[in-house]
């Protein structure tokens, strides 16, 4: 005899109230439905992921049995699906006053908390549910794992994943739920201990391995990270994720010729990926191979037009081989299309100088600082744009303000010696140095040139003999 559930025997005396039921919504009539069968319906419509129903089956309940605990649990378990967690809250908390020790309640209760951010109110309420039926705890703790990890509380899922698998040690994926929830706790080391355990069980899970891959990445562990990375796609070779991530480590690593031979496997699969179109050409650039560069730069940009980082691919890509003029285009067309982004504000910068346009630079920087207040580089091309113009002192004000922001950068303070000498201020002008060179003296050779050879003091050229 199969399991009774809500008073039926066979699972076709359900399916008959189900169809009574669709039955009366078509045709709009009214009819009646005991407790029992009104359960049926709004757990049918619950599991079957269709709350609109659901509450259209609770309400209708509620008319009829105003006083009944089991539906007033159903009404709060739709509430929660429709996202009214407060609503929820107020029918558990009254239900819990007429029926102390009913796990349901306590779910809903919990969950209902969970939703409105209070973990540890939530966290008190699950234990209860947990303590009224302890003959049934591997159930309560899949709802609870199953409530948290949905509100993205992974965790606080830990202390419920682990009594799990102290319950159920032969089933591994309380291992691999352990190993996610370390993962974004940010224990990493722990999430490794448990994604090799649960590997030691299932050695042929491609998700495991990958998951492992991304976790010795971000120890930076690259050599392990691949290694992960090529077990899966050896059970999986469809898994372009892992294609592209290990492609990723080694452009990172420098590794370009290699790199390039995975990002093209990658693009064979996913021929429309705007990013493994651009990395691809980004590796072709740093090999050299200026022409291939600019193909794949160009079919990014043919899929996605309003793709802003090919366009800033291949500005650099100019930009870099001393054709500012020719950058200045597709820096601008990626500006446009994402103005927020301040390396492409820096670059354009850049580009303007080589070319001679101090102006348009100056507000380029500007532009960058404002977007990145952080920016080491744009402070120090910012400074160095306005003593190139004859303006010591608003140079003096930029490159004291970079220094606040900065900290010790000895670029700034190299600069600062400058403006400070241009200025006549010889008492800062050695201040600045002394500490630039106390920084990186190696810096001394590259900035002396911005350092007028005619004002320098007797002591600040023993200082140059010094470190020379």
């Amino acid at each position: 005899m199969e399991e009774e559930k809500y008073g039926f025997v066979h699972d076709s005396e359900v399916e008959e109230v189900i169809l009574r039921f669709e039955k009366m919504r078509k045709n709009k009539e009214t009819c009646y439905f005991d407790v029992n069968e009104f359960e049926a319906i709004i757990d049918y419509y619950l599991e079957g992921n269709n709350p609109v129903h659901a509450f259209e089956a609770t309400s209708l309940a509620c008319e009829l049995h105003p006083n009944s605990v089991p539906i007033m649990i159903r009404k709060a378990r739709v509430l929660l699906e429709k996202g009214r967690a407060t609503e929820a809250l107020t029918i558990s908390k009254r239900l819990e006053n007429i029926e102390p020790g009913n796990c349901d309640i306590y779910l809903c209760k919990a969950t209902a908390l969970a939703m409105l951010g209070d973990i540890p109110g939530a966290r008190k309420v699950f234990d209860l549910a947990l303590e009224t039926e302890p003959e049934d705890q591997e159930s309560i703790l899949y709802s609870i794992t199953s409530v948290l990890q949905n509100l993205n509380y992974h965790e606080e899922m830990i202390p419920y994943l682990h009594i799990l698998a102290d319950l159920e040690p032969d089933f591994p994926a309380h291992l691999y739920d352990l190993a996610y929830a370390y993962d974004k706790k940010g224990d990493l080391r722990t999430s490794i201990k448990y994604y090799t355990t649960y590997l030691e069980e299932d050695p042929f899970s491609d998700s495991a391995w990958y998951n492992l891959g991304i976790i010795y990445n971000k120890t930076g562990d690259y050599g392990k990270s691949i290694e992960a990375y090529d077990y899966a796609l050896a059970l999986n070779p469809e898994n372009t994720f892992a294609l592209f991530n290990k492609a990723n480590i080694l452009s990172n690593l420098e590794k370009y010729n290699e790199a390039m031979d995975v990002y093209r496997e990658f693009v064979e699969e996913e021929p429309d990926s705007l990013e493994g179109l651009t990395y691809l050409a980004e590796c072709y650039d740093k090999t050299g191979d200026e022409a291939m560069a600019r193909k794949y730069y160009t079919e990014a940009i043919d899929i996605t037009p309003d793709f802003p980082d090919p366009w800033y691919g291949l500005g650099l890509l100019s930009l870099s081989r001393n054709r500012p003029a020719e950058s200045i285009t597709p820096l601008k067309k990626a500006i446009e299309l994402d103005p927020e982004n301040p390396d492409y504000w820096f670059s354009l910068g850049k580009a303007y100088i080589m070319t001679g346009n101090i102006r348009e630079a100056v507000r380029c920087y500007i532009e960058t600082l404002s977007l990145d207040g952080y920016y080491d580089e744009a402070w120090i091309e910012t400074g160095i744009v306005m003593m190139m113009t004859g303006a010591y002192r608003g140079a003096i004000r930029i490159l004291k303000r970079a220094a606040k922001v900065s900290g010790d950068l000895p670029g700034i303070y190299f600069l600062l010696a400058s403006a400070y000498l241009h200025t006549g201020n010889l008492t800062e002008a050695a201040r600045n140095l002394i500490r630039a060179v106390r920084l990186d003296n190696e810096l001394l050779e590259e900035y002396a040139v911005l350092l007028p050879e005619e004002k320098l003091t007797n002591a600040m050229r023993r200082l140059f003999r010094k470190t020379n």
